[in-house]
Formats: structure tokens, C-alpha cells, sequence
């Protein structure tokens, strides 16, 4: 497969009428191509697996019973859950942490190791269990320092280090933990073996707290495998279920690739980002268990018009045609295409398509009008972007607070948390949806993090191209003199606040079960790994095509 030339050109065509001239920018091709809707699977292959997991499924649930109430649990579960097996195991993993919860002031009492304590504090707080963050004291000196002689201790530096990003605003002692363990495993490096050498850089690289579970569990179990004592069955089962989980991704893309030519037939939306395949980084990011895969599909699809959408809104539609699509959406009726250009004709009926078959598809029996939470969030979506073309055509530079409550909107995430959500079914109940339009802390911290963490990374190449001012620009305009250098450096510190805010509407008691958070915050995880090296979604060719490689190309050798 060829790999696009990931360079984007900016250039000027002539629309159906010769007095209106539009930009438009070129973006590099999609690298996938027909791939799924070519791909093949081999059907006994994929029986036998399945066979061979039904009965190492099996297996790890007595493996869980002899471990019961020991500290083996604890690592069996962290192992479980890094590994992608959680769904399988679900009710013991919560039934066990439940009672871990329940004797923990007795625990972290008796405990003297560091990384058995550090290791109870992250997985209760995963699991949005309110722990307190003063069991690490008894590492401090009388100083108020961390005690050199944990530094002789690189697993349990490591399981403080996986901890600290659990914490929250005023948890001073794990703001202090992250610094001296993050400083201390970099030099620890130099010296370390393997297996501990690979653990240790993987979460320097990007911490356990804000990597997506699926890509996750496709590192770990090579990072699981070289591990001394590791369980072969676990490892077995580990590979088998991933693979499996794979082949019904795969069916997941091939469909969605099929869609897709069609509404692009012809290249009806050629100026936009063919992005489809990346666009599976969020619904997988969010919920990439067996039974979402209705959701996923109905997901994917609205995000990549989604994503067309801001292409129009961005690069490609004339202001007043902008307002016209603007209008149409807040009707939400295939009558107001009437006057829209035939581009935009393509994009609305898609859309609206695409709601009316989610709505016949996910939504639960005699409770049909969650859809109509999503359309809400979609006619929220075009405005703030016509808002944002507005400031674009206008030349102007808004303050930084006032940018991000626009662009926290333009930025999707509140469109995708309620996509996703009503993609859940009867699992979310209706207050749920009643919740969110109140636009929660949660709701808000995670789209201003999304938002932010795009700008920094793709600011060079926005700019270029003539994009409306992004939160580097705001924030230099604040800050006379500011470089864009430290004006990146000050926004990551914005975004360490918001994820601290994350953390803290994640925990208990909350406004609504806190599973469903949870898959929230999943998605400040995808931005966290389609961002790392840069802008992933756009330039899509490297490391981003790796990772979906991962995902739903390569399956595991067993």
C-alpha cells in the first residue's frame, strides 16, 4: 500500500457561479483505499479460536477464585484489564475491587510495599472509588520529601508513577510523586533490564491513565510476554480474544468502506479529508467490546461527516453558503436542501440518513427520541463552526476564554459524547442525556482538552493554511512578546488542569453511574494517542497507520 505524500497544498478554484471564489486545500489522500471491502477472513480458522477461548475462559475464572482476597488478585486484575479482557470478566473484576474498596483503610495500613499499595490505589480509582491519596505518606521522610530508598525499588517507582495520574486538584503529594518518579525512572533507564526496561518506557512514553484500551491491550501482551511468571493460559486467551475481536472489527470497516464509496461516489466530496478509517479511533477509542459493534459502525460514519463538515466550515464553503447549510441543519427536514449547493446537498442527506438508521437501529424499544439528543448536539456543532468561519472571514482574534467555550463545542466532542451515549442504548438512562445538555464539568473539561491538545499540535499547519486563530494565537495575543514555543508549553499546563478535572467527575459519588463517565474520559484518551507525535487524524500515512494496522490489519501470531 502506497504511502500518501503528506504534504497539503492551499490553492483557489472558481464555484458553480464565476463571481464567488473559494479556497480550498488539498489534503493527502487516504491510505486505505478498498482495503477492507477487499479484505478476507478465514472462517475455520476464526471457529477454532473461539473454541480454544471458550475453554481458557473458563479457566481464568478458576484462576480468579484461587486468588481471592490475596495479593495476586490485584495483579491479576491489573493484568485482566490491560490486556483487553475485562469484558469477559467483568462482574468479578467489580465484585473483587468492590471488596478491595471495602477493606482498603485496613490494607493500605498493614502494607509496607510500595508497589502493592500504589498498585490498590490506581485500580480503585479506576474504578471511581474515592481513595485517599495520603496511604503514600509513609514513603515521605521527616522532611516531607520521598525517601531516596524507594529509588532501589524501579516496580514500585513505576506503579507510583501509574498512580500519580490518577489525582486530582490539591492532591499535592501525587503532583510531587509524578515529578520525582518521572525524574528518577528516566535515569533508572540507563541500567534496567528487561522486561522492566520495556514497562518502564512504555509509560514514560504515554501513561497507563490515557492510553485507549485497545491499543493498549496490543502492547501489553507483548510487554506481558516477556514478563517472568506470566501465565501462559492468560497469555493465550489474551491473544485469541484479540484476534477474534479483530475479525468483527474488520466486518465493522468493510462496511463502513462500502458506505462510504457510496456517498463519495465519484468524489462528490473530494475536497474533504477522506479519513473514515482513522474516524474508528473514536467510537473504538470509547467502547470497542463485541456488543457496541452496531454502535461503532453508526458512529463512525457520522463522525467522518462530521469531519466533512469542518472541511466545508474550514477550507472549503463560501460564508454565505455556510449560512445556508447553517439554516438547513436547524431544520433538520431533506426539504431545505432545496437551495443548498449540490456538495452540501450530498453531505445533509448523508447525515440525515445516517441519524434516521441509527435511531431504527440502537434505539430501545418505545424510547426512539434519544436521537433527537445527538441532531441537538449536531445543530450546536454547525454553529460554532459557522461562528468560527465568521472570526476566520473577519480576521479576528478572540481572548482565549472566549475562544475555548466557542471551540470546546466546534472541537465535536460534545456532539460525539452524545453520539456515543445514545449509540449505548438502554445501558444509559434517559437523565443521562438530560445531564449533559446542562453541559457538566466533565463534558466541558474534556472538549476543552481535546480542543487544546489539537491546537498544539497542529497549529503550524492551520495557520499555513489559513484557519481560523487557534488557542496558541489567543494566547499569545494575551501575552505580548510570548513565543508560540511557550505559548504551547502554557496551554499543556491548561490541559494538565482539565485532566485533573477529569479525574475528579470520574470518581464517586457522581451525577451518573460512573461507568458511563468513564467512557467519556475514553475519549480524552484517543486525542491523547491520535495527537502524540503530532497531528494523526490529517497526516494519517506514519504512525496513525501503524496503530490501525494494529487494530484491524494484523492479527496476533498464536
Amino acid at each position: 500500500m502506497a504511502l500518501a505524500n503528506p504534504s497539503v497544498a492551499t490553492s483557489f478554484s472558481h464555484a458553480a457561479s464565476k463571481e464567488k471564489i473559494r479556497k480550498s486545500v488539498v489534503f493527502p489522500p487516504s491510505v486505505w483505499g478498498n482495503h477492507f471491502i477487499s479484505l478476507s477472513q478465514d472462517q475455520k480458522k476464526i471457529e477454532a479460536w473461539s473454541a480454544r477461548a471458550g475453554e481458557l475462559k473458563e479457566e481464568v475464572r478458576v484462576m480468579l477464585k484461587d486468588v481471592k482476597g490475596s495479593e495476586k488478585e490485584m495483579e491479576l486484575i491489573d493484568n485482566l484489564q490491560r490486556l483487553g479482557l475485562t469484558y469477559h470478566f467483568q462482574k468479578e473484576i467489580e465484585d473483587a475491587l468492590k471488596l478491595m474498596n471495602y477493606n482498603a483503610s485496613l490494607s493500605f495500613d498493614t502494607d509496607s510495599d510500595l508497589h502493592s499499595i500504589a498498585l490498590r490505589f490506581r485500580l480503585l480509582r479506576q474504578q471511581g472509588y474515592r481513595v485517599h491519596s495520603d496511604v503514600f505518606n509513609k514513603f515521605k521522610d521527616q522532611t516531607g520529601r520521598f525517601k531516596e530508598n524507594i529509588t532501589s525499588d524501579p516496580k514500585g517507582m513505576l506503579s507510583l508513577y501509574e498512580a500519580a495520574f490518577l489525582g486530582t486538584h490539591g492532591e499535592t503529594i501525587l503532583d510531587e510523586a509524578l515529578a520525582f518518579t518521572k525524574k528518577q525512572l528516566h535515569l533508572a533507564m540507563e541500567h534496567l533490564e528487561p522486561p522492566l526496561a520495556g514497562l518502564v518506557g512504555h509509560a514514560l512514553e504515554l501513561p497507563l491513565r490515557r492510553r485507549m484500551h485497545r491499543l493498549e491491550s496490543r502492547d501489553y501482551i507483548s510487554l506481558y510476554e516477556m514478563q517472568e511468571g506470566q501465565s501462559n493460559k492468560l497469555l493465550e486467551l489474551a491473544k485469541l480474544e484479540y484476534n477474534l475481536l479483530q475479525t468483527l472489527h474488520q466486518k465493522e470497516m468493510r462496511e463502513i468502506s462500502r458506505w462510504w464509496k457510496e456517498v463519495n461516489h465519484e468524489g462528490k466530496l473530494k475536497f474533504a479529508r477522506d479519513r473514515v478509517v482513522e474516524c474508528s479511533f473514536w467510537p473504538m477509542g470509547v467502547f470497542h467490546e463485541p456488543k457496541y459493534s452496531r454502535a461503532r459502525v453508526h458512529a463512525t460514519k457520522l463522525i467522518q461527516l462530521a469531519s466533512v463538515l469542518d472541511d466545508i466550515y474550514d477550507a472549503f464553503g463560501t460564508l454565505d453558503e455556510l449560512q445556508l447549510f447553517t439554516d438547513a441543519i436547524q431544520k433538520w427536514d431533506l426539504a431545505a436542501t432545496e437551495h443548498l449547493p449540490d456538495y452540501m446537498k450530498v453531505c445533509y442527506t448523508a447525515l440525515l440518513g445516517c441519524s434516521k438508521a441509527m435511531e431504527e437501529d440502537l434505539a430501545p424499544p418505545g424510547n426512539t427520541g434519544r436521537v433527537h439528543y445527538l441532531i441537538e448536539a449536531m445543530k450546536s456543532l454547525c454553529k460554532a463552526y459557522l461562528a468560527e468561519a465568521s472570526w476566520c472571514n473577519q480576521g479576528y482574534t478572540p481572548a482565549l476564554e472566549e475562544y475555548l467555550t466557542r471551540s470546546s463545542i466546534s472541537s465535536g466532542y460534545p456532539m460525539v459524547i452524545n453520539l456515543c451515549l445514545v449509540g449505548m442504548g438502554d445501558e444509559v438512562p434517559k437523565e443521562t442525556f438530560t445531564w449533559l445538555t446542562s453541559r457538566p464539568k466533565l463534558v466541558d473539561s474534556t472538549s476543552r482538552l481535546c480542543r487544546l491538545v489539537d491546537d498544539i499540535t497542529s497549529n503550524g499547519f492551520e495557520q499555513e493554511r489559513g484557519h481560523v486563530a487557534s488557542a496558541v494565537q489567543s494566547y499569545m495575543k494575551e501575552h505580548p512578546g510570548c513565543s508560540e514555543e511557550e505559548a504551547c508549553k502554557k496551554l499543556r499546563e491548561i490541559v494538565e488542569v482539565h485532566w485533573k478535572d477529569i479525574n475528579e467527575e470520574c470518581l464517586e459519588p457522581a451525577p451518573v453511574p460512573v461507568p458511563l463517565l468513564q467512557r467519556i474520559l475514553n475519549l480524552s484518551r484517543v486525542m491523547e494517542m491520535l495527537y502524540q507525535h503530532g497531528d494523526g487524524y490529517t497526516f494519517s500515512n506514519t504512525y496513525t497507520k501503524e496503530r490501525i494496522e494494529a487494530m484491524f490489519v494484523n492479527a496476533i501470531p498464536i
